[in-house]
């Protein structure tokens, strides 16, 4: 059986990177191979944890190219080089455009920390999900995989995972819980999900 060749795109630590390295470890994405992973900046955790793991990784700075299409343009070549057929988005901080999304239409997934359609959208990244969710006083929150399309956080809903919201949580004690009892959970089975579907295909 061929496996689906996966790209997992990163700026930070990379921590939802680790929780797919370790699914495909424990025999959890047997239709997906983690191939390579693309930071969008030099020196990021994630990068010493794709090289521990013995996974191909590259740096494509947008800062390094004149505009946005240049940018995206080498990074498709990057992962043209690499054969890669799906995209995993894990904490990666920049917004593509509608034409590199197109190369791969139901071929990205991206990880978000709320249950979709709450609080998400532009602007709701990172901390400022959890201090929303915080604001607005829900009891349940969690994380959603999405497919990716043009519209910020509007693609297909693949799987979702709730979490409860207790007393005296902070946006960083909330950010750990989403991370630990539902990001870190659904990515992989969404990662296994579409990828058992492409290579099916």
């Amino acid at each position: 059986m061929a496996k689906t060749k996966i790209a997992v795109l990163v700026s930070g630590g990379g921590t939802n990177l680790q929780a797919l390295i370790d699914a495909e470890k424990a025999g959890n994405i047997p239709h997906g191979e983690i191939a390579l992973v693309v930071a969008s900046k030099p020196g990021v955790f994630a990068l010493e944890r794709a090289a521990k793991a013995g996974i191909p990784s590259g740096v494509v700075e947008r800062k390094s190219y004149p505009d946005k299409a240049s940018f995206e343009a080498a990074l498709l070549d990057v992962l043209e080089q690499h054969g890669i057929q799906m995209i995993v988005l894990a904490g990666f901080m920049l917004v593509l455009s509608a034409d590199f999304i197109r190369h791969f239409e139901n071929r990205m997934i991206n990880v978000h920390p709320a249950l979709i359609p709450s609080f998400c959208g532009d602007g709701f990244y990172g901390l400022h999900v959890h201090e929303a969710a915080l604001n607005y006083g829900v009891k349940v929150t969690g994380a959603t995989v999405h497919f990716v399309n043009e519209v910020t956080d509007g693609g297909k809903i693949i799987l979702q995972k709730a979490v409860d919201v207790l007393d005296g949580d902070t946006p960083e004690i909330l950010q750990k819980r989403v991370m630990e009892q539902a990001e870190w959970i659904i990515l992989p089975q969404a990662a296994e999900i579409v990828a058992k579907q492409l290579s099916e295909a």
